[in-house]
């Protein structure tokens, strides 16, 4: 299990207001890939005094900081997951939107064979698979 946002924004001593103490929690229990725009309907929930200036500037800040990753995923909206989740790759429904997340030891370790195979030690990876749901039938 990761270590919760807040404990590693602590140690790398970044500046805990309320707002940003609101958003680290939002982001910490998003069990999907939110935007801003969703960060910042979950956080007014908290606190509805917050805006989505922080939040964008929060969101800013906790990347910066290597706390949370940025994936984009072709539809125009950047979406954040905590950067020390445990790997996985994802699939994008390119109709509906939905991200699905996914291990596949095979893909692991093709990948790490491919690295090996041009000379590279592999260090990490993303893999980002877009598709439509098959007609059944």
């Amino acid at each position: 299990m990761s270590e919760s946002i807040l404990k590693r924004l602590e140690a790398k001593g970044l500046r805990m207001t309320g707002q940003r103490r609101v958003i680290a929690e939002v982001l910490g229990e998003s069990q999907d890939h939110p935007d801003v725009e969703e960060l910042y309907n979950r956080a007014s929930e908290h606190d509805p005094k917050i805006s989505i200036a922080t939040v964008y500037r929060t969101v800013k800040l906790f990347e910066e900081a290597g706390i949370i990753d940025r994936l984009e995923f072709g539809d125009g909206r950047a979406r954040y997951e905590d950067a020390d989740r445990e790997h996985h790759d994802h699939l994008i429904d390119i109709n509906s939107g939905e991200v699905i997340e996914f291990v596949d030891p095979e893909i692991e370790a093709l990948q790490e064979k491919i690295a090996e195979r041009l000379g590279y030690a592999l260090k990490g990876h993303r893999l980002e698979l877009y598709g439509v749901p098959r007609k059944r039938g």
